[in-house]
């Protein structure tokens, strides 16, 4: 039994489930399927290389970026574009550069990003001025959203086994879910014993790695060739997110009702929802609305979102608390982060990746996600007298297993079943979910924190009841607010993943046979 696309294309109908069935969703082929490539495991290796050095450069220079304040003469107002500018550039063409993916074939797109990355990375750390490294952090990010989505869906279209399939999903997911505290972990070390500027340069010996590797391991099983990119669409879509994010980027030293910020989310929600409608007429749309119509898949980008806003600002305030609370110097603010990685990878490749062939996806999302809120409850009791191994460890293993257990089910089950020519595009809203919540997460919950940390101060500073107070005292207070908020925004998540997701393991469909 065959069934047609819209194209004229014929395809054999395969097994679906309620939740697949759906006007809007097209059943990929099951049958026949492709050979294995044999060559699968190191094309692995060259995806997990760039998925890593993407990751990494959320966070590598955040420990680093005092330091390179100082270098080049940057004011504390203009500090913040060294990150917002790659998130802005990142989060607001990751749809973009998943559907360019798409119509001039991944791996092409793969190449190009990972040059593009490399020239970028090199030219940020050459900066003599903050312009020249800001322009820099742009290039990244614009680069970075042609690479992300070509890495996943290459990988998405490489493994078809299940159980293969399983095993380089938690690859993927704990480099995801890690790559951010290792990216603090590599900052704090070239920081310290280099200098600033390796935190930029340590990208180009990593990118010719996956250069070298590319045209030896890669192989591109396309999906559609030689259609039309959506202009009108790319517009809407790109203007919106960059809105959105700068929006949320200036709402804390703006304030949430200066009018220009208003004016942002006002303008971002407003092109979004043209987009939307845009979408749904155009004839080939940027973002093809049956990828998000289907129940399973937009559980697990919900999931996804309100994981990352929970879990990024995490980041943040434990910097900012082992440094400046504790003083800890950068290495080994860096290295109390190795906990977190290590729970993220036994999460997602020892526990995850096998359970995900025989267990519920929700079951394990929603898992991961309860024992991320619990890390963040224990992390809200922190104090200025707190110490590292009793107070501050146990929360980060907690962090780390959920993150992995979450992480990489949410990354199986978002990009299964989804048509060969539509992988570039699936894969790029997943990043930009991920993207944007990691922006929203940290921009959101550092205001609260900020906030809750200047109310307390301002009650607290002449009571003589409470003998005067410290701003240490007032910041640890503000993180213990946000982390709370963190906490409920994670069982958010688990609830959303346990209501969305469906019952069995997501099976591979045949999405890498050609369209």
């Amino acid at each position: 039994m065959s069934k047609k696309r819209p194209g004229g294309e014929s395809l054999p109908s395969a097994p679906s489930t309620a939740a697949d069935r759906s006007p809007d969703r097209e059943v990929p082929a099951a049958t026949p399927a492709l050979a294995p490539d044999p060559k699968r495991w190191w094309a692995l290796v060259v995806i997990s290389l760039a998925q890593l050095m993407v990751i990494l450069d959320g966070t590598i220079v955040n420990i680093a970026l005092p330091s390179a304040q100082h270098a080049l003469g940057m004011s504390d107002a203009d500090r913040q574009w060294v990150i917002t500018a790659y998130t802005l550039a990142f989060g607001g063409l990751l749809l973009l550069g998943g559907r360019i993916a798409d119509l001039v074939g991944r791996k092409r797109t793969f190449v190009i990003g990972l040059a593009g990355f490399a020239a970028a990375s090199a030219l940020g750390g050459a900066a003599t001025g903050p312009g020249m490294l800001f322009a820099a952090r742009a290039l990244q990010g614009a680069f970075a959203a042609v690479l992300a989505p070509s890495a996943l869906s290459l990988l998405t279209t490489t493994f078809t086994d299940p159980k293969e399939r399983a095993r380089a999903f938690g690859v993927y997911g704990a480099l995801a879910g890690g790559g951010s505290a290792v990216g603090l972990i590599v900052g704090g070390l070239l920081t310290e014993y280099l200098n600033w500027r390796w935190s930029l340069y340590v990208n180009v010996p990593i990118a010719l790695a996956a250069l070298l590797g590319a045209p030896a391991f890669l192989r591109d099983r396309s999906g559609r060739r030689g259609g039309r990119l959506d202009v009108p669409g790319a517009l809407l879509g790109c203007g919106g997110l960059v809105a959105l994010v700068y929006g949320f980027s200036e709402a804390e030293p703006r304030g949430w009702t200066s009018p220009s910020v208003l004016a942002l989310l006002v303008a971002g929600v407003i092109l979004l929802a043209a987009f939307v409608w845009w979408q749904s007429r155009a004839a080939s749309p940027l973002l093809p609305l049956r990828i998000v119509k289907d129940r399973v898949r937009a559980g697990s980008l919900a999931t996804m979102g309100l994981a990352t806003i929970g879990m990024f600002g995490v980041f943040l305030f434990l910097t900012y608390y082992l440094q400046v609370v504790l003083g800890y110097p950068p290495v080994r603010t860096g290295l109390a982060f190795v906990p977190i990685s290590a729970g993220i990878v036994i999460g997602a490749t020892q526990i995850a990746a096998r359970l995900l062939p025989r267990t519920a996806p929700r079951t394990l999302m929603s898992s991961g996600m309860v024992l991320a809120a619990a890390g963040m409850v224990l992390l809200s009791s922190l104090t200025v007298q707190a110490q590292y191994v009793p107070h501050v460890l146990p929360a980060l293993l907690l962090l780390g297993l959920g993150m992995g257990l979450t992480f990489m089910p949410v990354y199986a089950t978002a990009t299964a079943g989804v048509p060969a020519q539509d992988a570039g595009v699936a894969s790029a809203v997943l990043n930009t979910v991920q993207q944007m919540g990691a922006s929203l997460g940290t921009v959101v919950l550092n205001t609260i924190a900020t906030g809750a940390t200047s109310r307390y101060v301002h009650s607290h500073l002449h009571d003589p009841a409470h003998g005067g107070t410290t701003l240490n005292e007032g910041m640890v207070h503000g993180f213990s607010v946000a982390y709370w908020c963190s906490a409920g925004v994670l069982l958010l998540a688990a609830l959303v993943a346990g209501l969305t997701v469906r019952h069995k393991t997501p099976k591979h469909a045949g999405n890498d046979a050609p369209a």
